[in-house]
């Protein structure tokens, strides 16, 4: 992973609509992690080898595992970074380069707060790995018309796209196309379809204009 200082955000503009979540999210939990028990082939064709592990915080209703498996299944699907040679991928329970932990909303901000103000809301990048907000991961957004199970993607690709280069984000590049997952969708849109992978199913890699 790129040492860098993670991206600043807007808290103005980083929260979502109000909803009503179909299932209840605990807004805060201990801060400590459970580390999924869960190992995996390499995936990719080509790039740097990023060895993973996935944690889930403690005395939330998820499983460890299953939440590896998930993130496994989309770092390996055609569509993504890893099978257009953007980085090779490895699930491990010990041994990892990269930690990626799912979090209660506080948990979240508290670790992001580098990052800037997540709001209870968003998700981050950080130095050595990528903080998934419970909420997110379980209700999706507002702003995303697909079921949360396809946020989940987005939320996995938008957070590897910037922790393999991806620093900028991009904007809509117009009215009914599918939105870059490197847009951030949870802000709205703005005439684009939602969109949860890097590229099409025919290799395409859906970009947009580059947003500072």
């Amino acid at each position: 992973m790129e040492d860098r200082a993670p991206l600043p955000l807007d808290p103005s503009s980083a929260r979502p609509s109000p909803t009503t979540s179909p299932k209840s999210v605990p807004q805060s939990g201990p801060g400590t992690f459970t580390t999924a028990q869960a190992s995996g082939e390499i995936v990719g064709t080509g790039g740097p080898l990023r060895r993973y592990q996935v944690q889930v915080e403690e005395g939330v209703d998820l499983s460890a595992k299953q939440a590896a498996l998930d993130v496994q299944k989309i770092l390996a699907d055609p569509r993504s970074w890893a099978a257009h040679g953007k980085g090779r991928f490895q699930l491990v329970s010990s041994g990892a380069d990269v930690v990626i932990k799912i979090a209660t909303p506080k948990t979240t901000d508290r670790l992001c707060a580098v990052n800037g103000d997540t709001g209870g809301e968003l998700n981050c990048e950080v130095t050595g790995g990528v903080i998934v907000n419970l909420k997110r991961w379980v209700t999706g957004s507002p702003q995303y018309d697909g079921p949360p199970a396809e946020y989940r993607h987005l939320i996995i690709n938008h957070e590897i796209g910037h922790m393999i280069g991806y620093h900028e984000h991009m904007a809509c590049p117009g009215p009914g196309k599918p939105a870059p997952v490197m847009q951030q969708q949870i802000k709205g849109l703005n005439g684009c379809k939602s969109n949860a992978w890097p590229y099409t199913a025919d290799g395409t890699f859906v970009s947009g204009p580059s947003v500072p």
